[in-house]
């Protein structure tokens, strides 16, 4: 809706309609989880994509509050591109954050096999907002599901060839969330997951 792409979530009103992921929206949770398993964590570095507009205002703008209630020194970093992220990581080596906060971008979720490796050379917690860098071994992530929201887009592509009309069908919101943690990656990095944290995820990867 913010982008003007549906008149109202209830009633789209043009030839779009889709699935709210809630990616941006979830910050403040990921921030919470990310100081539970790292419970000394005060300086937090934040990886953000500037070229990505409407989701690094939304994320700055979360990350900005969290940091106000809870005390939390944020530092923002930005990359558009791999060799930035790069550069970004040799930053982090002098700076040396407690953890980081990797937003939520295309950009980087087609570079993961870049921020994971980054992650465990400089020995970074990192938090992640799709599970498929967990599975890839990065530490931890918390999100929507993929898999209920894809079975979600199959169920409206199938009204949709039976004649509905996108104007008609309101846009979805994900109903289903993840918490997906990497026992492996926590062991190399030297961090013990609290119990109450792995009790309450929907996956460990061990």
């Amino acid at each position: 809706m913010k982008l003007g792409l549906v008149a109202s979530l209830a009633r789209p009103g043009g030839n779009l309609t889709g699935v709210n992921f809630f990616i941006s929206e979830l910050t403040a949770k990921r921030m919470e989880l990310l100081r539970e398993l790292v419970p000394g964590a005060i300086r937090v570095a934040a990886l953000v994509n500037p070229a990505n507009v409407a989701n690094t205002e939304t994320t700055l703008r979360e990350v900005e509050v969290v940091a106000r209630a809870t005390g939390l020194q944020i530092r923002i970093l930005n990359a558009s591109t791999s060799r930035e992220i790069d550069a970004v990581f040799a930053s982090l080596e002098r700076e040396r954050p407690d953890a980081l906060f990797v937003g939520p971008d295309p950009l980087f979720n087609g570079r993961r096999i870049q921020l994971i490796l980054l992650a465990a050379r400089y020995a970074i917690p990192a938090t992640f907002g799709i599970r498929d860098i967990v599975e890839a071994g990065g530490l931890m992530s918390y999100g929507a599901s993929n898999t209920d929201t894809w079975r979600q887009v199959g169920v409206y592509t199938g009204r949709i060839l039976k004649g509905a009309k996108p104007a008609d069908l309101p846009v979805l919101q994900s109903t289903k969330f993840e918490l997906v943690i990497n026992l492996q990656t926590a062991r190399i990095l030297g961090l013990e997951v609290p119990p109450t944290l792995l009790a309450r995820a929907d996956e460990v990867f061990d």
